[in-house]
């Protein structure tokens, strides 16, 4: 469980990020769903929930989604149903219970980057982008190798609609239990790309799985399938206490066949 000294709940971004560069110690709080799994001495925690910073909105190109924005909100919006096949909102369903997801951030979990969130393993096969306060607009995949040290105000997620149909899948070994793998299959008309978390490290792009299935000729899905699944054998697994890698390592290639078929009929 983490400690903190003050609470500070700062009136806008400014503010925010000025109590946050205050001192090395102070550190961002979202919902504190996961910081209960640390163990992390705070000077000052900074609340952002009065920063104006719970939204989903819909530019013409893009749909933003704030960093504050629960994942129960992020399950139950309509603009989110309504584009990329409904998968950001589907994915954080699973996700526990109602009363949990009214907690987690998104904040939190993209900045935490952690390896079995389902919901970054769908934003990255997404054409995804973290906004920082400072740093600005960087792609997700790129915010992924960023240093965990690196002191930024995530104020939101942008999401380009570029006609891209997904299909997240997951499997867990009991219904409220983090994923033992989850993948994401994203396809526009002539781009696709495979995201696997829960590996158990965090979320990558299967780059040799996603270039054939860019090329494939979708019409034979059965062939696009077999090659698929012996490509997505570029993906390290590891193993822990929840399923060995090679376990994993199957469990992929039937999500991926799962994801294949749901993309193609959409």
């Amino acid at each position: 469980m983490f400690t903190a000294k003050e609470y500070a709940i700062p009136a806008n971004i400014d503010e925010a990020y000025k109590t946050l560069m205050a001192r090395n110690t102070n550190y961002i709080v979202g919902g504190c769903a996961w910081l209960r799994m640390g163990n992390r001495r705070m000077t000052t925690a900074v609340d952002l929930s009065a920063c104006g910073l719970d939204f989903i909105n819909e530019t013409e190109d893009a749909v933003e989604i704030g960093a504050m924005t629960s994942y129960r909100t992020v399950e139950t919006s309509p603009i989110l149903k309504k584009y990329f096949g409904g998968s950001v909102a589907r994915c954080v369903e699973p996700i526990i219970g109602t009363q949990f997801r009214n907690t987690v951030t998104v904040g939190g979990s993209v900045f935490g980057r952690y390896g079995f969130s389902d919901f970054l393993t769908t934003l990255l096969a997404l054409d995804t982008y973290v906004v920082l306060y400072k740093a600005g607009e960087i792609p997700l995949i790129q915010f992924m190798d960023m240093s965990y040290r690196s002191k930024d105000i995530i104020v939101k997620i942008v999401i380009k609609k570029n006609g891209a149909k997904e299909s997240y899948q997951h499997f867990r070994n009991s219904q409220s239990d983090f994923p033992v793998v989850n993948l994401a299959l994203s396809k526009t008309s002539d781009h696709c790309v495979v995201t696997v978390g829960a590996r158990s490290a965090k979320a990558m792009i299967a780059q040799k799985t996603s270039e054939y299935l860019s090329q494939a000729d979708w019409s034979d899905i059965d062939t696009v399938i077999k090659n698929a699944q012996q490509l997505i054998e570029e993906v390290p697994f590891t193993s822990n206490m929840r399923a060995s890698a090679d376990y994993r390592r199957h469990i992929c290639k039937i999500l991926l066949k799962r994801a294949i078929r749901e993309v193609a009929e959409c």
